[in-house]
């Protein structure tokens, strides 16, 4: 019967597309060994130049906080939630040519960053405001983003950062935050999964094809 066989090929071509989302989007794998994360920082650091991309920033640092990060890798996707205050007027260092927009500069390093973060299975899952003060004590820092970004994996993150640190997008980042906290996190109990998401999403464009076209062969 046409209307089968029509049903079959949409099934199985579905389920290939699904199939390599999962590829790509993977998840699962073995931990960096300690040789492999002193060579990923090496290329890092090489290819910055050993050159800061902010009046208030040393790459030294940077490399540190990856250190410490690859410290708890254990090879499976993880989430990194970003604290973020941004400065009244952007800080670029002297000579650039780009406007005081704190926003805008922000904008310049997402534009940038996000192909990089999808071609390596990153994905940004959640971007707020904060609205108000609940629980928190007399000076504690007020945040004016808050957003959630998941990564492949520890390896994935070194590899999108030693392809993005030569193109110098970072100075933008630096420019627009006056301070920033982020911290990895591994889920524990989640009701929102881009797995399931993207299963349901083919699954509903599979019945909305079947509907429009099939059911009448």
């Amino acid at each position: 019967m046409p209307t089968l066989a029509s049903n079959y090929c949409l099934l199985i071509v579905l389920v290939l597309i699904y199939g390599a989302f999962l590829f790509w989007y993977g998840g699962r794998g073995e931990p960096m060994t300690e040789d492999e994360v002193t060579q990923r920082l090496a290329a890092i650091s090489a290819s910055t130049g050993g050159k800061s991309q902010a009046v208030d920033q040393v790459p030294g640092e940077i490399l540190a906080e990856l250190k410490q990060l690859a410290a708890s890798d254990d090879g499976n996707e993880f989430f990194m939630v970003n604290l973020i205050k941004y400065r009244q007027k952007a800080l670029y260092p002297p000579g650039s040519d780009y406007d005081d927009s704190a926003l805008a500069a922000d904008s310049r390093y997402n534009r940038a960053l996000v192909p990089y973060l999808l071609k390596f299975g990153g994905v940004p899952v959640f971007v707020g405001s904060p609205q108000g003060r609940f629980i928190d004590k007399s000076g504690d820092m007020e945040w004016d983003r808050v957003a959630v970004v998941r990564y492949r994996s520890r390896r994935d993150l070194f590899k999108m950062a030693h392809e993005i640190a030569p193109l110098g997008v970072a100075i933008h980042k630096w420019a627009s935050i006056e301070r920033t906290q982020v911290f990895p996190v591994a889920p524990i109990l989640s009701l929102f999964t881009v797995r399931a998401l993207v299963a349901t999403i083919l699954a509903v464009i599979g019945a909305v094809i079947h509907f429009l076209f099939f059911r009448s062969l």
